[in-house]
């Protein structure tokens, strides 16, 4: 009877309840990295494009794994010259073609449905120099579809790499970037 009582209690409750191990998988397509360097000649704005990004994780057990990929080649200000010299000279985009973050931990509590705000710290890997870090990720999901958004400062410069400035020309050391990655969760 007991059996009978829990295989019952199993049927009624949702998969998404049950499941332990989650895999959200971002559509590159919809997914955007949004970057202002700023400069004592005003504020420039760019983009990344995201080459992958698949997050495994147990909501369960509070676990984490996975990777976003960025192509470090991709940096777009609508300047060419200056993208250029952000992929060769800044970033050695021909040594270290992506850029990554590898998510080690979260604390909080991820919700299977709705919003929730998460602490995930990782490893951002940028121009081959790893680096802990720990961001706030806002996540919604509903139904099939989840959206992770982001907010953190890159201090580059201290980070090692090098400061484009020259002359009379100031560029900020640390740039805000924005990460939406948009896609699809599964079991």
């Amino acid at each position: 009877m007991k059996h009978l009582a829990l295989t019952a209690l199993a049927l009624l409750l949702p998969a998404a309840a049950l499941a332990q191990h989650e895999k959200f998988t971002a559509d590159p397509a919809k997914s955007t990295i949004a970057f202002i360097l700023g400069t004592n000649h005003g504020d420039d704005h760019g983009t990344f494009h995201v080459q992958s990004a698949a997050i495994d994780f147990d909501p369960k057990a509070a676990t984490i794994a996975g990777a976003v990929v960025v192509s470090s080649l991709s940096g777009d200000t609508g300047n060419g010259s200056r993208d250029k010299k952000m992929a060769k000279d800044v970033l050695d985009a021909p040594h270290f073609a992506e850029i990554t973050f590898f998510p080690k931990s979260y604390t909080g509590t991820l919700s299977l449905t709705g919003d929730s705000t998460l602490q995930l710290s990782g490893v951002f890997t940028l121009a081959g120099k790893p680096h802990d870090i720990t961001v706030t990720a806002l996540i919604h999901i509903e139904g099939g579809a989840a959206t992770v958004k982001t907010h953190f400062v890159v201090p580059y410069v201290a980070w090692g790499l090098k400061d484009p400035s020259f002359m009379m020309f100031k560029v900020a050391k640390e740039i805000p970037i924005d990460l939406t990655l948009t896609g699809a969760l599964a079991n």
